[in-house]
């Protein structure tokens, strides 16, 4: 799990300049020179989330090398998440990144846990009649009435995750309930109490939909979960399909030998 947010820099809006000394006569590509010690400095916490880097024609002068090879030294922490390039912002430290244990929990929880302060945007609360797929995933008769919400959960006022989940409709919480508390925290407090669960992770690139969803380009990277829970009866208590920013997130698997 992730470690707890730090404190956010009161310098976050004054570009910060790294003290890189280049070895002209090395192997190593100028431009990895460059992106090896931000990556180091990003990865220790020590340049917060959100600070300011200083831009890529300063960079190039100061370092005296050409434009493209600062250039591409900054695009190489973008693609590897690490910082975030926006027209008019400058480019960015990114939020911290979330990697989370496979556990039958919710996202909001380990989030609250890992130090983060979560926020959750219903974006909508439909209350229909199952169609087959639906039954089919709720384990219930086409036609039955369930829930279907989809949510945007948000760190740091970064879009995370997009969660569309389906519950059936005598158990589901209410919208206000999901706007202040995590989906499981809402079962519980119905006395609903997932068991068990089977779930999937894979991924895939963004299409216009998702990007749209999670503030990102098209094509940029995604991770996908779906998840089937049950309680003790072994009754489908809810199936959720979510996508995440791969920038931002990722899943940690323990294992062990035999």
């Amino acid at each position: 799990m992730s470690t707890a947010v730090p404190t956010p820099d009161p310098r976050a809006d004054e570009p910060f300049i790294p003290d890189i000394d280049l070895d002209r006569d090395s192997s190593e590509p100028l431009y990895q020179q460059i992106a090896r010690p931000l990556e180091d400095l990003i990865l220790s916490g020590t340049l917060a989330s959100g600070r300011l880097i200083e831009d890529e024609v300063s960079m190039a002068q100061r370092l005296h090398v050409s434009r493209p090879t600062a250039r591409r030294a900054l695009q190489d922490l973008v693609g590897r998440g690490l910082l975030t390039r926006r027209r008019g912002a400058g480019t960015r430290v990114t939020p911290s990144h979330v990697r989370r244990t496979l556990s039958l929990t919710s996202l909001n929880d380990d989030l609250l846990k890992a130090g983060f302060k979560p926020r959750t945007d219903v974006v909508s609360y439909e209350v229909r009649l199952a169609d087959e797929d639906e039954a089919d995933l709720l384990h219930c008769e086409p036609g039955d009435e369930i829930v279907r919400i989809e949510r945007v959960r948000m760190i740091e006022d970064r879009p995370l995750a997009f969660m569309t989940n389906l519950l059936p409709v005598q158990g589901a919480p209410t919208l206000t309930q999901l706007s202040r508390s995590g989906l499981y925290a809402c079962l519980e407090d119905r006395g609903i109490h997932p068991v068990a669960a089977s779930q999937s992770v894979g991924a895939r690139t963004a299409d216009a939909q998702d990007a749209e969803h999670l503030g990102i380009a098209a094509g940029s990277a995604l991770l996908t979960m779906q998840r089937t829970a049950y309680d003790a009866n072994e009754n489908v208590i809810e199936y959720g399909s979510h996508i995440y920013n791969a920038a931002l997130y990722s899943f940690q698997f323990n294992l062990t030998g035999d």
